[in-house]
This record gives C-alpha cells, sequence and structure tokens, in this order.
C-alpha cells in the first residue's frame, strides 16, 4: 500500500526562507531577479523598467508579463514542482531564475508579502502569502500589465527595508542588469560591464570594488560557457592556501561578491569579475555548482591565465620578471604540472645560488649540472665551501624549488640534475701529506676520544676558503642513522624490539667534523703541547660549526658548548688552570 508524504507546510517555509539563504539581504536580489524575468518574457523588443519604493512598506514593480490567476497558484504557491512553469514559459534559458522559492526569501524580512499582477487580456490578481504557510487569492485593482511586490516589514527587520539598505542593495545586485532599475528615485543601473572600460577606468573599478590597484588587467573569454570578463593581477603577495573569492554574475545579476572554484588553486594571483550565461547556480543561488561545465570554464580560464604569462616572457621580459617577484609561488605550483611553464620558471625565474642569483638556464649554461642543496639549512652549510671548490649550488630549499629542478632533469634527458651530499664536498679537499699526517695523529687520536661520545669522526682537511677554520659534514646516511636512533630511543617495549630488528640494515654512518689545516687557527691548536687545552679548542671547534652550519642542537651538543666555553674561559683568565682565585 503507498501513502503520501505529510508535508509541514509552515515547516518548508521556514526551511527555504531562513535556512537555504545566507543573509536576509539577498531578498533584493530575488525579487530584481523576478522582475527582470518578467520583463524578459514579453519579448527581447520590450523596454522594460523596474521601479523600487521604500517608505511604510516596500514596493518593487515591473512592467513584465504579469500573471493570470492560474499562474499565480501554479508559480506562487508550489513548491518543487517544475513542470507546469515549463509549459508556461518560466523556464526559458534566457530567465535568471524562476518564480516560487526565490519569493520565499521575502519572508526572512517579512511576514506577509503582497503580489499585485496583471497579464495582458487576463483579471488583476492580488495574492497574498503568509510566512506561516497560508495564502490567499483575491481580484485586484486595474492597472497596466505588470506585477507589483509589496513587503510588510517584520518587527525587528525594518533596517533592512530602509531607503539606504535598499539602495545599496539594488546597486549591488542589479548595477549590471539590462533593464533600467531605480530605487527611491536613484537609477542603480550603469549599462557598462566593467571589463569593456578603458584601462584606466577598469584600475579605478578595481580599487573601489575589489581594493587593490591591479598589476595587470587579463581579459577573459569562455564561448561555451557564456562568459566575458577580467581577471585582475593582485599586485602584492598572497598566501597560496588563501582560496580568493570571485565577482561573479548570472546573465548580468550578481551571484555573489566571493565565488570560490571559478579558478584552479594556482592562480591565486588573481580576482575575477565575470558574467555568464550558462554556468549553474546552487539553489540559494550564492554560489556555483560544481559540474563539468564549472570545469572546463575553469580550464579555459587557466589557459588563458597561462598564455597571458607566455606572452609576456616573449614581449616584455621585465615585467614578467616583476610578476615572478611578486607571486613566483602560483607560477612555480603550476609548473609543477605543466610542461609550457616549467619552461617559463626555467629561463625566467632567478633561484637562490652560491654565486648569486640565476636562473636556472643560466646556472645550467655555466655549470652544467643542476646540483642543489635541498634544504635552506643544508645550503648554508654548504654554499661558501662549495663556492671556494668552484662547485656551484643552487638553494633548493624553498617551496617547489627541488621539485622543480627534479622535474625538469626528468622530462629533459639534456637536463642533468644531483643533491649534493655534504660529503661529496670532502672528495674536492685536499688530504695532508703523509709527514703532516704522522706529526697530527697523536693530536687526531686525542680530538678522537673527545668527540667520539657525541658520535663524530674529526679529520684533518686542507680546503678554501682558509679563513674557516672547520666545516660540521653530516651525509643523508649519516642523519638517517641520527633520525633513526633517536626514535628507537623514544618507542615503547615493541617498536622498540621491531626497530632493533632493523637497526642491521641502517648504515652507521657518522657525521665528521673536517678540520681545515690551511686554517692558522688550527695549525695553532694542533701543535698545543697541553693535550687538555687542545681537548678544549677542539670542542669550541665542534660547536661553532655546528652554530654556523645551523645544525640542531641537541642537549648532549648544548652540555658541550657550555662546557668548552667555560674551560676556555678558565684557561684564559688569570687565576685558572685549577688554582684557587686569590
Amino acid at each position: 500500500m503507498s501513502n503520501t508524504f505529510q508535508v509541514d507546510l509552515r515547516g518548508i517555509v521556514d526551511l527555504l526562507s531562513h535556512h537555504l539563504y545566507a543573509s536576509p539581504r539577498v531578498y533584493v536580489r530575488e525579487l530584481l531577479q523576478n522582475a527582470v524575468d518578467a520583463i524578459t518574457a514579453v519579448g527581447p523588443d520590450h523596454a522594460g523598467r523596474v521601479e523600487i519604493t521604500t517608505g511604510e512598506a516596500l514596493r518593487i514593480t515591473d512592467n513584465g508579463i504579469g500573471l493570470t490567476e492560474a499562474q499565480v497558484h501554479e508559480l506562487l504557491a508550489t513548491i518543487g514542482r517544475s513542470s507546469k512553469r515549463d509549459e508556461l514559459g518560466f523556464a526559458r534559458h534566457e530567465f535568471l531564475g524562476q518564480f516560487g522559492i526565490g519569493l520565499l526569501s521575502c519572508f526572512l524580512v517579512a511576514d506577509e508579502i503582497r503580489v499585485h499582477t496583471r497579464r495582458e487580456g487576463a483579471t488583476p490578481v492580488l495574492w497574498t502569502g503568509y510566512s506561516d504557510g497560508r495564502y490567499d487569492v483575491r481580484p485586484g485593482d486595474e492597472r497596466e500589465p505588470g506585477t507589483t511586490v509589496t513587503l510588510l516589514p517584520r518587527r525587528g527587520s525594518e533596517h533592512y527595508l530602509t531607503s539606504a539598505t535598499v539602495v545599496e542593495l539594488a546597486g549591488l545586485y542589479g548595477s549590471l542588469l539590462p533593464v533600467e532599475v531605480t530605487a527611491d528615485g536613484h537609477q542603480v543601473t550603469t549599462g557598462t560591464v566593467p571589463w569593456a572600460l578603458p584601462a584606466s577606468e577598469r584600475n579605478t573599478y578595481a580599487e573601489s570594488m575589489l581594493g587593490f590597484r591591479p598589476f595587470d588587467v587579463i581579459d577573459l573569454n569562455v564561448p561555451g560557457a557564456g562568459l566575458t570578463g577580467a581577471a585582475f593581477v593582485l599586485p602584492t603577495p598572497v598566501n597560496p592556501a588563501t582560496r580568493g573569492g570571485h565577482r561573479v554574475y548570472l546573465k548580468r545579476m550578481l551571484l555573489s561578491e566571493n565565488v570560490e572554484g571559478l579558478l584552479p588553486d594556482w592562480a591565486f594571483f588573481a580576482r575575477c569579475v565575470v558574467d555568464s550565461t550558462e554556468l549553474r547556480p546552487t539553489a540559494s543561488r550564492e554560489a556555483l555548482y560544481d559540474d563539468g561545465m564549472l570545469a572546463e570554464t575553469r580550464d579555459a580560464i587557466a589557459d588563458q591565465l597561462r598564455g597571458w604569462l607566455v606572452r609576456l616572457a616573449t614581449t616584455d621580459p621585465r615585467r614578467l620578471a616583476q610578476f615572478l617577484q611578486i607571486h613566483h609561488l602560483g607560477v612555480k605550483a603550476l609548473a609543477l604540472h605543466d610542461d609550457e611553464m616549467l619552461r617559463l620558471v626555467e629561463q625566467w625565474y632567478p633561484m637562490q645560488t652560491n654565486m648569486g642569483e640565476l636562473t636556472l638556464a643560466e646556472f645550467r649554461a655555466r655549470y652544467g649540472v643542476l646540483r642543489y642543496a635541498a634544504t635552506a639549512d643544508e645550503f648554508r652549510q654548504l654554499a661558501a665551501v662549495a663556492g671556494a671548490q668552484d662547485v656551484g649550488l643552487i638553494n633548493g630549499g624553498y617551496v617547489y624549488d627541488a621539485d622543480l629542478i627534479q622535474r625538469l632533469a626528468a622530462v629533459d634527458p639534456e637536463v642533468h640534475a644531483e643533491r649534493l651530499d655534504p660529503t661529496d664536498l670532502t672528495t674536492r679537499f685536499t688530504a695532508v701529506d703523509a709527514e703532516t699526517e704522522l706529526r697530527l695523529r697523536p693530536f687526531l687520536s686525542a680530538a678522537q676520544r673527545r668527540l667520539d661520545r657525541l658520535g663524530c669522526e674529526v679529520v684533518v682537511r686542507s680546503f678554501d676558503p682558509a679563513g674557516l677554520p672547520a666545516l660540521y659534514l653530516v651525509s643523508r646516511a649519516a642523519a638517517f642513522h641520527d633520525e633513526f636512533t633517536a626514535s628507537r630511543d623514544q618507542a615503547d617495549d615493541l617498536w622498540g624490539g621491531v626497530l632493533d630488528a632493523l637497526s642491521s640494515t641502517v648504515p652507521n654512518d657518522r657525521p665528521q667534523l673536517v678540520l681545515n689545516h690551511r686554517n692558522p687557527l688550527i695549525r695553532r691548536v694542533a701543535a698545543l703541547g697541553d693535550a687538555e687545552l687542545a681537548a678544549l679548542a677542539v670542542e669550541s671547534l665542534y660547536g661553532q660549526a655546528l652554530l654556523l652550519g645551523h645544525h640542531p642542537i641537541r642537549p648532549a651538543d648544548a652540555a658541550l658548548l657550555t662546557t668548552s666555553f667555560l674551560g676556555l674561559l678558565d684557561r684564559a683568565v688569570p687565576g685558572g688552570n685549577g688554582e684557587e682565585s686569590r
């Protein structure tokens, strides 16, 4: 046995009018939308006009097609049925919306809605709807064809129906409408879309409506979506995680000032103002319906933004360089999956290297191999030493840089890239001669015993710059071993046992403290006859190398820094060497 759903009409009205829309302000948009639809239904040559007045009540009057009594029952009092609307002609493509649900938004600010309407050749009708779900229909006064909607303000909502508020909202939503709209004598329609303005006026528009003077303005045109408009490029950096909203019109009616999803994520540097005849709004008409049409539109706009960047590279490289200084993150994010943008980044985006700022193309031309440090700390540790050995090094520690270098090598067989392992530099250092090595053996043995407890190997090499006394180098294998050991020490018994079982497979490389024999201080320390003083000096050199290389400081390292400093201070101040101060 089938049954019919029981519907609480008052609850449905409350749900749609109070919970479908984000703000009561949208009631003006819905009234304008219905008025424009009624005018559109008359025909393309009809000189439509909409007049809004305020006072004890708000009235909006249009000279549109009007409704018969049968249509009033069907369109104003039926929620959710569309077949009759189609038959009556109110679901045609050129209409902004449909009667019915949109009118319910008026219950956000009023408890009573009156619709006085007349269709050519039909009897005038007065429809009155109440927020509790009731409505009545009676004959209306004689009048010209068209419709007047009257709202009696609800207590507490009067401010939404004041003259200042209504004029502001009518201008906000209806300024681009193709029909004449006035509100309390103020004409709110401008008749010109902002993207058709001259360049200087478009900049002024962006300053007043978007809050910034654009770096550039990109014309947008997507015929498949009936979309025209412009993308305004932000003149200052913006957080890539910020999803900027866009000003979107549908058939010249403002949908929202903060529509998301119109641009791909990487294009966070632009704010768009567009109008579309084909994109679909959500039920509340405050966002775009995320369907195949929106996805195709987003791709088409992305192609046009990409084309703008390519044209800049060809016609105005200086301006492209300015843009990249501001919005390099967006371009680099695009280059991760777009070959054309990858080549643009290679040719035009300067990266930090130990030889100054160079583009990847310039770096390749000078050094052949794209040798890079994967982190900013690693770059700071190695930049000066690598430069002294005439080894070019790119700082890949900034967002996307290392990924871009790797991707460039993956897509182009002529490009070679390698990450510089810190220990690779030791192969370029000069070993001391056999006589010197023999003479230094006691010193090195004592230094090694002092640093064994810190898991560090001490070696002596000759390298540039000579002013650098010591260098702390950690290979990737040694760094992994340290992380593995720290994890094993912090794990519970179960996971500690698992990690112990795996420990035999982990390379047991140790960091190296490389003492520079070309440095005069190192030679003096190595020649000290006082073993304790030499050991304190080595510990201090170890601490300085950690700090200069921006390496993490463990508790044991911090303790050593303190004891070595105090030990040297004790030896330097008169009365030291273990003697009681007098």
